[in-house]
């Protein structure tokens, strides 16, 4: 019979940078660890200050994937608790499916702490709603191709942008010119609002707004070339309409709509309200 698994690998998300946008689950996390492996070049300095005194902090800029795993390894053996600091979400971009693949064979056991993604981070930074009533419902989170890791077909950004909502465009800085190509190519018109943010909730963090035909420019006189984020479309400048969910003439389990508001809201042909969740 194999032997029970020991010690525990904690992936965790850290956010976009600010130490205050940890969770409280990611901080105890940190704090609860043996070990603690961070990004020290993606996440600020002060998240070790959750880490308990004599932790040993690792730093995975000088570590490769082999170099991880045999710190889980190490952990399996010894019963450890290791923290893996991620920048953002784990789930986006974050590197962490291999690392949870070979957790799963050594036997370690695994967590995952969900962090603030730099597309929320920047949204609320540009103080912009992403998905406005009947201007976008959808939010596309992607990157150019060309890159280190190649794109799965019909990934390319001028595919994504013939859908024409809100876009979250990330790892992209460094070719500019071919991100702007791409998005008109895909039938955003070259007026259509852009959020660009380098850094965002760093103390360096710099936020400027353009349009698809200025982005190119915008980003060569700011010398951006890593760390940036652009938020594309419509939604970044519209107001839309009234949300049905917080209108008077909507109901659902928890409130009873106004009966002459629900007439007024039903003769403009709003469907799909009745049961709408909270």
């Amino acid at each position: 019979m194999a032997d029970a698994p020991t010690g525990k690998v904690t992936f965790v998300g850290a956010g976009p940078g600010a130490a205050d946008l940890l969770t409280f689950r990611a901080a105890r996390a940190i704090a609860e660890a043996d070990v603690v492996i961070w990004a020290a070049s993606l996440v600020q300095a002060e998240v070790l200050q959750h880490a308990r005194a004599g932790a040993e902090i690792l730093d995975s800029a000088t570590m490769s994937l082999e170099d991880v795993v045999a710190v889980y390894e190490r952990a399996h053996e010894r019963g450890l608790r290791v923290a893996r600091i991620h920048s953002g979400d784990p789930a986006l971009w974050g590197g962490t499916q291999e690392q949870l693949d070979r957790c799963a064979r050594i036997g370690v056991e695994t967590e995952v702490v969900p962090g603030v993604s730099a597309f929320s981070a920047v949204a609320a930074l540009a103080q912009r709603e992403l998905t406005v009533p009947e201007v976008a419902q959808s939010v596309v989170l992607t990157r150019l191709g060309g890159g280190k890791t190649p794109m799965p077909p019909g990934e390319e950004v001028r595919e994504f942008a013939r859908h024409g909502t809100t876009m979250a465009v990330f790892l992209s800085a460094a070719r500019s010119g071919q991100l702007v190509r791409e998005l008109l190519e895909g039938g955003y018109p070259t007026s259509t609002p852009v959020v660009v943010a380098y850094q965002a909730t760093w103390p360096e963090e710099l936020m400027v707004r353009c349009t698809i035909g200025t982005l190119e420019e915008t980003v060569k006189e700011h010398k951006l070339w890593k760390h940036t984020l652009f938020l594309v479309g419509p939604a970044l400048s519209a107001e839309g309409t009234r949300s049905h969910l917080y209108h008077p003439g909507h109901f659902h389990g928890y409130r009873k709509a106004d009966p002459e508001a629900r007439r007024a809201l039903r003769a403009r042909g709003a469907q799909g309200t009745q049961g709408a969740g909270t």
